[in-house]
């Protein structure tokens, strides 16, 4: 049976941590960690450390910090690191000469029931979606980015207000278990690759750009509610009001017999109602462009007046 006593480990944000924590808490030997070089950060715009390079540096670990995967300086160090296995969390797509690299291979921990969700957020899609259940995969890299041969998988349900951060941190953890499964399991040769059937996936996960995240009124309560949690707490929904941009971060879905236009602002009880595509949808929590968070009652007091007539706007 073979014996993983190598592994290099590559991943840059927290939740990649957690699966580098689990596999060093169980005894294997992480011989090297490549994560994303430093990158300004704040009004500063001081060097910022990933989070998988501080926990690395913590732990002794050896780190590497590549600009470019197919820098013949990096190979190198990479090649005498002699890892018999990689293990991926939440890093960029790696060339063939570096994941086909380890005699026992490349695999990845991905936030996804794949086939489904393969790309760039998987999470944040899933909860846009509407998704009740979500997962992590393990899988053998392979050319095309998340489309190599299944090792395990882990499902979680995705409750009806959860946030994109809340499911983050559920998959965290369960992909941090998982790896330590699949990895157990690659130790004793008690595994099935199981191929993923393309044709299967009716679901994507491409990367989040401004464009989807300002709010259409004229859509469904739920599909707006969607978003927003969707989007929370990063990188955010946000409308436009008066040509300032507002932020978004919660909402709850109401019952109300008010018939608002898509768009349309009431104010009821200090609440802040909203017109969609069907019923009002509440927001909670919002924050007027160069201005700090609120809730939806000082944004009232501050922007609004009962009086007056209020619409939020596409555009």
């Amino acid at each position: 049976m073979p014996k993983i006593e190598r592994i290099v480990f590559m991943g840059t944000p927290e939740f990649a941590v957690a699966s580098l924590r689990a596999i060093v808490e169980a005894g294997y030997k992480v011989v090297g960690v490549v994560t994303a070089p430093d990158k300004p950060a704040g009004r500063g715009r001081k060097l910022k450390e990933s989070d998988v390079k501080v926990y690395a540096k913590s732990q002794n670990l050896q780190i590497l910090q590549p600009t470019n995967l197919k820098n013949e300086d990096f190979l190198e160090k990479l090649r005498a690191l002699r890892a018999d296995l990689q293990v991926i969390v939440a890093f960029r797509m790696l060339p063939v000469v570096v994941w086909d690299m380890p005699p026992l291979g490349s695999i990845n921990v991905h936030g996804s029931l794949l086939p489904n969700y393969r790309g760039a957020a998987p999470i944040h899609w899933a909860v846009i979606n509407g998704e009740k259940e979500t997962g992590v995969s393990t899988f053998f890299l392979k050319q095309e980015i998340d489309t190599g041969n299944i090792i395990g998988q882990a499902k979680t349900d995705i409750e009806p207000d959860n946030t994109t951060g809340e499911v983050y941190y559920k998959l965290m953890h369960l992909g941090a278990k998982l790896l330590l499964e699949t990895l157990g399991n690659i130790e004793k040769e008690d595994y099935k690759e199981i191929p993923q059937d393309l044709s299967l996936t009716t679901q994507h996960a491409p990367k989040i750009f401004k464009e989807h995240c300002l709010v259409d009124w004229s859509k469904q309560a739920k599909d707006i509610h969607n978003l927003i949690r969707g989007l929370n707490p990063f990188p955010t929904a946000f409308t436009v009001l008066h040509g300032k941009v507002i932020k978004i971060q919660t909402s709850k879905l109401i019952d109300s017999e008010q018939t608002l236009k898509p768009g349309e602002i009431s104010i009821v009880n200090k609440h802040l109602l909203v017109g969609t595509g069907s019923q009002p949808i509440q927001l909670i929590g919002l924050q007027m462009e160069g201005k700090k968070r609120s809730s939806a009652n000082d944004f009232i007091n501050a922007y609004l007046q009962e009086e007056g007539s209020y619409n939020f706007t596409n555009q």
